[in-house]
């Protein structure tokens, strides 16, 4: 009898921990997802990893005073959780600056009226540490515009455009756009 009281003991603690992990695994999912976007254009196929942060009232971009998530003038790694990587299959302008084709880890430091994106060859990695910035090899400032509506979670959207793509950036009230094109 004593045995048998055990096993439904042990049974009953098995499928506690099972539902914790599972509670755990999805909650952590569903906050900052994670999203993959691809696009063959011009001869260029990109391909972003990121995962998508949502606002939930925050101030997203501001100032340290405005207790802002991402303060301006500091490393944001553009999204949650992993690292932001991209892929290039060829040599590339990005925001008309080369690029030699491969796969770079993908970040940002944030400023009132534009961001400083920054490609960077440290991949695999989480996104909460801020790389070694001897591996980067470009940094291009591109110009903030305020969303015509604000959105809820962050989106990297790849679009075609003339004889390449941009990569498209928003979130909450920002929005912002780097071309890529084929480097000749």
């Amino acid at each position: 009898m004593r045995s048998k009281g055990m096993w439904i003991a042990l049974a009953a603690l098995a499928v506690l921990l099972i539902g914790i992990f599972v509670y755990l695994n999805l909650r952590s999912r569903s906050l900052s997802p994670q999203d993959e976007e691809t696009l063959t254009t011009g001869g260029i196929t990109a391909t972003v990893k990121y995962s998508r942060p949502s606002a939930r009232g925050r101030v997203i971009f501001g100032t340290s005073d405005q207790e802002a998530l991402q303060p301006y003038g500091e490393y944001w790694r553009l999204g949650a959780n992993e690292a932001t990587e991209i892929t290039f299959n060829r040599d590339v302008l990005f925001n008309g600056s080369p690029v030699k084709a491969g796969t770079y880890r993908m970040y940002a430091v944030p400023g009132e009226n534009s961001f400083e994106m920054v490609l960077n060859t440290e991949v695999g990695k989480s996104g909460a540490r801020q790389p070694d910035e001897e591996n980067d090899v470009l940094r291009t400032k591109v110009q903030t515009q305020k969303t015509t509506a604000p959105v809820e979670q962050f989106t990297i959207s790849l679009a075609p455009q003339n004889e390449g793509m941009q990569m498209v950036f928003e979130w909450a009230d920002t929005r912002f756009v780097v071309p890529v094109r084929a480097a000749e």
